[in-house]
């Protein structure tokens, strides 16, 4: 134990001291404290925390923030299941499968290019819901209700153009409609409608994928007779249909056969 100490003794020393000056700064700053309370106490310097009732301008004004600060929060949310973003999120992926080029594009392109493609896609509708009904509400000329009842109209009507009849019809029943209830796109719930949108653009992403690999597959298995018919059954098909899959792809100009297809079928 002896022989230890002595031959830890500088570190030993050197952690004395920083505790020590550790110890010494929490007494300092624990006497100024102390200090500062007694003289606001002898001073009567006291602070008073209340929540003023304000004006009906005023509680607009909060509720107006809430219901922005809510907006912001569920963006994602709401991008994702109101927008076109799925369907153009799930081709990509699916083209990049397709290629065999497993992490090219990374995530962060198909990302950003869904995001891009999407506001692309959907700024008719953003620009018919901010002039109908944000901008009113900015300006303290309709009620947070009417402007959720208004803003909510150009949404739906995109999202019924792209949403199946077979699906609309599968939700109403699970909902409890009656047969002859709904006649208008006000009668439509938000609640059927967005199950209902999201199930038909998976189906049809996964339509467009399917057409999408054909022709990488045709690739494929001309690659993997060839190998088989001259015996190199070792060689992995995977790795000499990649160059030519690329290479198809590229004197067909994929990306603008497959954005431009893609982008023509939001209706």
């Amino acid at each position: 134990m002896l022989q230890w100490i002595r031959k830890h003794r500088k570190a030993l020393a050197g952690i004395s001291v920083g505790a020590g000056a550790f110890f010494a700064a929490i007494s300092f700053i624990t006497y100024k404290v102390m200090a500062a309370e007694e003289t606001t106490a002898s001073g009567n310097n006291l602070i008073n925390i209340g929540i003023s009732t304000g004006d009906g301008n005023d509680m607009a004004s909060v509720l107006q923030m809430l219901l922005v600060l809510t907006v912001i929060s569920l963006a994602p949310s709401i991008l994702i299941m109101l927008t076109s973003f799925t369907r153009i999120v799930i081709v990509l992926h699916f083209t990049r499968a397709a290629l065999g080029t497993q992490t090219v594009p990374p995530n962060q392109v198909i990302i950003g290019l869904s995001l891009f493609l999407t506001f692309f896609v959907m700024s008719p509708v953003f620009t018919e819901v901010y002039d109908s009904a944000l901008k009113p509400l900015s300006n303290n000329e309709i009620s947070v209700e009417e402007a959720y009842e208004t803003g909510v109209k150009p949404l739906k009507s995109f999202m019924l153009k792209q949403t199946s009849t077979k699906d609309l019809d599968t939700f109403f029943k699970i909902a409890g409609y009656e047969e002859g209830s709904v006649t208008s796109e006000d009668d439509i719930s938000m609640t059927v409608l967005v199950p209902s949108f999201i199930i038909s653009e998976l189906r049809i992403a996964f339509i467009i994928g399917f057409l999408i690999y054909i022709p990488f597959i045709i690739i494929d298995m001309v690659v993997s007779s060839t190998l088989m018919s001259m015996g190199m059954m070792m060689l992995p098909p995977t790795t000499i249909s990649a160059p030519f899959k690329i290479l198809l792809f590229v004197m067909a100009d994929g990306w603008n056969l497959i954005i431009g297809n893609l982008v023509a079928t939001f209706k």
